[in-house]
């Protein structure tokens, strides 16, 4: 069979890339990841400078390089959320029965 004709070998995606490198507290992982996304995106929709970004946060201009490179797994959830509360951004728990299959923790991001 040549090269051309090799079927593609491939897993199937849980849904979460940290579970499928198989790390430790991959739903946490998850949840910074889409927390983090969320404050990096809205701080690039305005347009900001580090040095604002730092000021606004309240946070160190190393800290600000982290979160737009997308370290966010060196923040807490918590932080996140209070990067999002200085971003007046609201921000709703809802806790509701585990179904199997689905995952424990997860975060929905309304547009």
């Amino acid at each position: 069979m040549s090269e051309e004709n090799t079927p593609i070998e491939f897993i199937k995606s849980s849904g979460n890339v940290f579970e499928d490198l198989d790390l430790e507290d991959a739903e946490e992982l998850l949840i910074r990841a889409k927390l983090g996304y969320t404050v990096r995106q809205i701080l690039e929709s305005r347009h900001l400078k580090q040095q604002e970004i730092a000021t606004l946060l309240k946070i160190k201009q190393p800290e600000v390089s982290n979160l737009m490179k997308g370290k966010y797994h060196l923040f807490s959830e918590g932080r996140l959320f209070g990067f999002l509360n200085k971003l007046e951004q609201k921000i709703i728990i809802q806790i509701a029965q585990h179904r199997t299959g689905e995952p424990l923790q997860d975060v929905t991001l309304e547009k």
